[in-house]
């Protein structure tokens, strides 16, 4: 149950994809259980399991573990097959848990130090049970995840064009670039909010890890021209989305970083969207000359 080219071009594009009541009922009621377990006893001995840093996915929460068992969901595990490898590194987890009426939020962020490389960590953000709007759900900034920042950079930001608030049904999942800028938003519901969030690495090259036999279809030659007509079903069309906070020069600088992520994930260094990346290349290649 790997990813189709069409949605890893939208990870590419957006920085995260959303499946919706993906887990099953039985299953969000045991993981809820377990997650009220780990949150009672966090950085105790008596926490029921807690996975090292630097772990392999196949090792973390082992038999018997409600958790364990979402993560390990075919459709879970194609997600992250496609993205990060079959076997990724276990880089931390957490439960998140908003009390009713709680209107405390977090400041805008993203997870990480600024980071220089292609390469990408994803973050799966789980929901065991309905969202209701203005109910807690996690808030994002699609787009956001190749604009590199460190940690609370962006803290001053407040109410960005395109930002959404998750809202949804019982089993959702969250996949998210490590980028991603996002932010914990107030629970303004008589109802607890639970949420669990865990961030993996690659192993290796994340390169065509997903089902790419849609990939020369979507990719061809004449549909990815300078020159190609906006929309359709290509690769090229998917990355040219643009997003409301975006200037004209911003969606630009976009187009290029989204190249390089494409071409770094299809190991094709001949790729481009409207030959912005191709022409810096070039000129790069002759004051190489001077």
């Amino acid at each position: 149950m790997l990813l189709t080219t069409r949605q890893v071009a939208e990870f590419v594009a957006k920085g995260f994809l959303r499946f919706d009541a993906l887990v099953p009922a039985d299953l969000n009621r045991a993981a809820i259980d377990e997650m009220g377990r780990i949150a009672a006893t966090w950085g105790t001995p008596d926490r029921p399991y807690a996975p090292d840093t630097g772990q392999r996915w196949s090792e973390i929460y082992p038999a018997p573990s409600a958790i364990g068992e979402v993560l390990r969901l075919p459709a879970v595990h194609g997600i992250v097959e496609s993205l990060v490898g079959s076997d990724p590194v276990f880089d931390h987890d957490f439960v998140h848990l908003r009390m009713p009426n709680d209107l405390s939020e977090q400041p805008l962020h993203a997870d990480a130090i600024i980071d220089p490389n292609t390469a990408f960590d994803i973050q799966l953000f789980y929901f065991p049970h309905d969202v209701a709007p203005g109910a807690g759900g996690t808030g994002f900034v699609p787009g956001t995840h190749l604009r590199r920042v460190n940690e609370n950079d962006v803290a001053r930001y407040h109410h960005l064009l395109g930002q959404q608030q998750f809202s949804g049904p019982a089993g959702t999942i969250l996949v998210f670039h490590h980028g991603l800028w996002h932010r914990g938003l107030a629970n303004r519901s008589d109802e607890m909010r639970w949420m669990y969030k865990i961030r993996l690495n690659p192993s290796g090259p994340q390169v065509r890890g997903w089902d790419t036999s849609d990939l020369d279809a979507m990719q061809n030659t004449a549909s990815d021209h300078l020159f190609a007509r906006f929309g359709g079903d290509t690769v090229a069309s998917i990355l040219r989305s643009f997003e409301p906070w975006m200037s004209n020069a911003e969606y630009r600088l976009e187009l290029t970083q989204r190249a390089r992520l494409w071409r770094y994930l299809t190991g094709d260094d001949g790729f481009d969207v409207d030959y912005y990346l191709t022409r810096l290349e070039h000129r790069a290649g002759w004051e190489a000359t001077v």
